[in-house]
């Protein structure tokens, strides 16, 4: 699973000429496979078939009947074949991803897709025919201990119980993935991956133009700006049909299988409940006013501008020198950050640095933004960025790294258990993230450097909270008109312009180039109603991390433990060493209120903003 940051807005500007003259680090795949047509590709994929094959001859209709040893042995079983189809996918998945314009890589991950899809085919039976076993049958089963170390598993493949379909349908929904939602996302991908945006007399990639919304020169944000939402606004037509077809496919998929609401699905997936997360939006929404809304006010007043524009949300505050940070300094300062804080994560994170474990290179044809793949247990975490050289991609090797850490840790799990749900996922990333930004404004002695960075990082705040809680505000909207009938691109954007008027507030002004802005989030097409757990993570960390910061005994031996329970204990379980309760409403506004406090600081040392 891709965990990409900031699907809005990468998170790093443009860098000024020169800027690239050092070279950055490329990672190196063949700790997964040599190259895409090695013989240990075929190979995998002819044994995970086999063993496939013979464990649905040995195992089908045949669950209800073991012993607790037996059936633990059988999850083993699957477990070891389920990791070498996932091993396949995440080399596919990373070649992808550093060049998805390639034919040749686009055809091998489709053809890896099909296969791996057509292999997992004769394992469905098997979470389908545990899930009928009886729960009193099953917790007499688990007295084995064999068997107990996999309840966690069990126990969230259960909450799935009363939504599965009989075999035959959930293996035909199976099979047709590769027809059809995967090839739309597909689609997506390589257009987005194929754009070219006119802009000075230049040809840019979707990233290098979005990157240009973080221009000292306005008239350089406005050009690039319009040029992207007249790109956006040619491709209208497919990009609804896209959209359009993806939620239908889901309302039929969730009508289906008995959910109630759109978003029903992911709370499941993410082992959340409904009220908690429908908390954390209520809280969110009613903070608009003290958070969005003041700070963009704050900020046109210190550009010296009666309102904003779409594309000076991300432009550079009159104090910022645009300095730029070299490779080298930003891994020293989160390796510094990170040792400060606990030895044995560092040690973790120096491991990404000494192997070729990252690529941060910027070319065309790689995925924009940034993410961390944790790939399989019995291999190890990539992470890809986009690195620039701005204090904004310091934070973004900070929050991928917690990623890598997190993946690290919670590997020995196996690979059923080491993922954590989309809401914890978050965790490390940004608490990594909050780590750097203190050691960063800690050293920091000049006062206007202080308030760049101090800024900077309430803009990063803002994007991974309210903006994503508006992006799942966008996404409800949609999917409830959607089930009236297909919704038309003015649609589209009538709903997309709502919610960025209600979130950002009255400092801001839309006009029609930004109407179309909607079309590229890739969250909206690949993981819908994913945005929250942004929000949830960030909220969750603030709150983790006021609890660091009051001195908390033996924080960093329980946090290291909440790491390395991977998939294995809900937030409930996790907070619960820290005092801490997401179902508490105050929670959330704990979360809140530390956004709101550097907004304060920032009033409190800017006076005569804008004079």
């Amino acid at each position: 699973m891709l965990a990409v940051t900031d699907p809005d807005f990468p998170r790093a500007p443009e860098a000024p000429a020169g800027a690239g003259a050092e070279t950055l680090p490329a990672w190196d795949l063949s700790d997964l496979y040599p190259a895409p047509d090695s013989p240990a590709v075929a190979a995998d994929l002819a044994q995970a078939e086999e063993a496939a094959k013979a464990f649905a001859s040995r195992f089908k209709g045949r669950l209800a009947g073991l012993s607790g040893a037996e059936l633990a042995a059988a999850i083993e079983e699957y477990q070891r074949i389920e990791e070498i189809l996932g091993k396949v996918m995440a080399y596919a998945q990373l070649l992808f991803a550093e060049d998805a314009t390639s034919s040749e890589i686009g055809r091998f991950y489709q053809g890896c897709n099909e296969r791996v899809t057509a292999i997992s085919s004769h394992l469905i039976f098997f979470t389908l025919e545990l899930n009928r076993i009886e729960d009193a049958a099953l917790e007499a089963k688990l007295a084995a201990p064999a068997l107990a170390r996999f309840r966690p598993w069990l126990r969230d493949l259960r909450v799935f119980r009363p939504h599965q379909l009989s075999d035959d349908l959930e293996r035909l929904l199976h099979e047709k993935e590769v027809t059809g939602r995967s090839a739309w996302c597909r689609l997506f991908d390589e257009t987005m991956a194929g754009l070219r945006i006119p802009v000075e007399g230049e040809e840019l990639t979707l990233s290098e133009a979005l990157n240009r919304l973080s221009d000292r020169d306005r008239t350089r944000r406005e050009q690039a700006g319009r040029a992207i939402g007249a790109t956006l606004a040619e491709n209208a037509r497919l990009f609804a049909l896209i959209t359009n077809t993806l939620a239908k496919d889901k309302e039929i998929i969730d009508t289906w299988r008995g959910y109630e609401r759109p978003e029903s699905y992911r709370n499941r997936a993410n082992m959340v409940e409904d009220e908690v997360v429908e908390a954390l939006v209520s809280a969110v929404t009613s903070a608009f006013p003290r958070l969005s809304h003041r700070y963009y006010m704050l900020k046109a007043r210190w550009l010296g501008l009666e309102r904003l524009a779409f594309w000076d949300r991300n432009a550079p505050l009159p104090e910022d020198d645009d300095r730029l940070i070299s490779w080298d300094e930003a891994v020293t300062r989160v390796r510094a950050a990170y040792r400060a804080f606990s030895p044995a994560l560092a040690d973790i994170g120096d491991r990404f640095f000494a192997a070729a474990w990252i690529d941060a290179r910027v070319k065309p044809g790689k995925a924009s933004g940034a993410f961390a793949h944790p790939t399989v247990p019995s291999a190890h975490p990539y992470l890809l960025l986009n690195y620039h050289g701005r204090a904004r991609d310091v934070m973004t090797l900070a929050h991928e790294l917690g990623h890598g850490v997190h993946q690290i840790l919670a590997a020995p799990n196996g690979y059923l258990m080491a993922g954590t749900p989309l809401t914890l996922a978050e965790t490390a990333s940004v608490f990594g993230e909050m780590l750097t930004f203190r050691a960063m404004l800690d050293g920091e002695t000049d006062p206007k450097r202080r308030r760049v960075l101090l800024a900077g990082k309430v803009e990063d705040m803002l994007n991974t909270v309210v903006r994503q809680i508006a992006f799942y505000r966008f996404e409800q909207r949609v999917h409830a008109e959607r089930r009236r009938g297909e919704l038309t691109p003015d649609a589209l954007a009538a709903i997309w312009l709502g919610v960025q008027s209600e979130s950002l507030g009255p400092a801001f002004t839309f006009d029609d180039d930004y109407r179309m802005y909607w079309a590229y989030i890739p969250h909206f097409i690949h993981t819908p109603f994913y945005v929250y757990a942004y929000a949830f993570g960030d909220c969750l960390v603030n709150a983790l991390y006021g609890v660091f910061r009051e001195g908390h005994p033996r924080f960093q031996e329980k946090y290291l433990d909440l790491l390395r329970a991977g998939g294995t204990k809900r937030h409930r379980e996790l907070l619960a060493p820290f005092g801490l309760d997401a179902s508490d409403p105050a929670f959330w506004n704990k979360g809140l209120d530390v956004i709101s406090g550097f907004i304060d600081e920032l009033e409190a040392a800017m006076p005569a903003a804008g004079a």
